[in-house]
């Protein structure tokens, strides 16, 4: 009974986690995404390749890639008063990004359709 009891509080436990991070990560499109930034109280992290970065970047984007293991030691420097906005390529990535800021008490903002959705509406 002890050990059904413990595994039931520990199911309860990663749901309750889960939940609390969902609450801290908005995934918007790229309109939303655009007056969100505009904001001063929203740190932009490009979260690609320093190769993709430099191939082109939404303006004032910081980048810090989700792929190194140094990733959450630099994003843990970002201000935790401040909204965090993140975009890769496609959306898959800063998901990732977002789960393991959520993860350290960050409010996360993701754009959707990350690089790609961004050009098509800057067209």
């Amino acid at each position: 009974m002890k050990k059904i009891l413990a595994l039931l509080l520990g199911l309860l436990g990663l749901a309750s986690n889960a939940s609390a991070q969902s609450d801290s990560i908005k995934t918007v499109d790229a309109t939303q995404f655009e007056e969100i930034i505009r904001s001063d109280s929203v740190v932009l992290v490009d979260v690609r390749t320093a190769e993709e970065y430099a191939n082109g970047h939404i303006d004032n984007a910081l980048n810090i890639d989700v792929l190194k293991p140094d990733f959450e030691c630099k994003a843990v420097t970002l201000s935790k008063s401040k909204n965090i906005a993140v975009y890769c390529r496609s959306g898959k990535r800063s998901l990732k990004a977002a789960a393991m800021l959520a993860k350290s008490g960050y409010h996360v903002i993701n754009l959707r359709g990350g690089w790609i959705e961004w050009q098509e509406y800057k067209k």
